[in-house]
């Protein structure tokens, strides 16, 4: 039996050809920036600029959190819907029972230019900006504002019955922060631990949690600011309207700054989004931030605590 022959006209692989070149070409009509070339307004060395108020997620992270959107869902179009309430007034920090979402990344760093450093903190910030040799990826919990920038972002659960809130860091390792709002105190000679121990209380619409005990295996931002266990962290989380978490922090910590000083930043919603298992260490590109500059590093360490 003879092989069929398949005539094919011009006409179409001129066709095939124009749509298989098309990207290409688009792209290289579209206008580079000159290797090296420094941005409109930026300082010639600068890093890029991270955690500002207003920053949408995924914005303003290195490394490990690059491209790492706070959830996956629907981001908030148009005017926002007012901020949901439970039946006693206060806001809720989470999803009504209708509804599912989570809070998108804030704060890539807290500190900047103005920060009171002590000298050895300040050295310290500078070394771990060109080794990033962070704990988050090597699956430690991340404490202090660090946790509101780990992938897809965090969900607050408020156990009203159980007067606490949980807050769950979504791309982490399996643990999560408790806020106690039964207005008891810090616990006497508490532990050093990733989390502290947080006391919150309401004044009005916000939220204000006070956290002290803090161990030192963790950094509390994304860009490495240094902190003793004398960290005393107080946050400020007001639900604006319903797709916006103002974040206001103050960081006491007289072992590495020489005054207390603060920042703020906004949390954006993400609308049907919910908790998901996320496996640390699964899949994991990130050599660099994993043992820095170093040649190999000590895994013999408890990786959850």
């Amino acid at each position: 039996m003879r092989p069929r022959l398949i005539v094919v006209s011009a006409a179409f692989v001129l066709a095939l050809i124009t749509v298989l070149a098309a990207p290409r070409l688009l792209r290289a009509q579209t206008p580079q920036a000159p290797q090296g070339q420094v941005q409109a307004g930026a300082q010639p060395g600068a890093q890029p600029a991270q955690g500002q108020p207003g920053e949408q997620p995924g914005q303003g992270q290195r490394g490990f959190g690059r491209g790492a959107r706070g959830g996956r869902g629907n981001q908030p179009q148009g005017p926002s819907k007012p901020t949901p309430r439970w039946p006693d007034g206060h806001p809720r920090l989470g999803a009504p029972s209708e509804d599912k979402g989570t809070w998108g990344s804030c704060c890539g760093s807290l500190s900047n230019a103005q920060t009171p450093f002590q000298d050895w903190a300040k050295a310290l910030l500078d070394y771990r900006r060109n080794n990033e040799f962070e704990p988050h990826t090597r699956c430690k919990p991340s404490g202090g504002a660090r946790q509101f920038v780990t992938p897809y972002g965090t969900e607050f659960v408020e156990l009203l019955d159980q007067q606490k809130i949980e807050i769950f860091d979504i791309g982490g390792p399996h643990t999560f922060r408790t806020i106690y709002i039964d207005g008891k105190p810090h616990p006497a000679n508490l532990v050093p631990s990733y989390y502290g121990d947080s006391r919150g209380h309401w004044e009005g619409d916000t939220l204000v949690v006070d956290t002290i005990g803090f161990n030192e295996g963790f950094w509390m931002d994304r860009a490495g600011s240094p902190h003793t266990e004398k960290l005393h962290f107080t946050e400020k989380f007001t639900r604006t309207d319903y797709n916006t978490m103002k974040y206001e922090v103050t960081v006491d910590d007289p072992g590495a700054y020489t005054q207390p000083w603060s920042n703020t930043f906004n949390m954006r919603w993400s609308a049907g989004q919910e908790l998901f298992e996320y496996v640390c260490q699964d899949n994991n590109f990130a050599p660099v931030l994993l043992i820095g500059n170093e040649e190999k590093v000590d895994r013999s360490s408890v990786i959850i605590p």
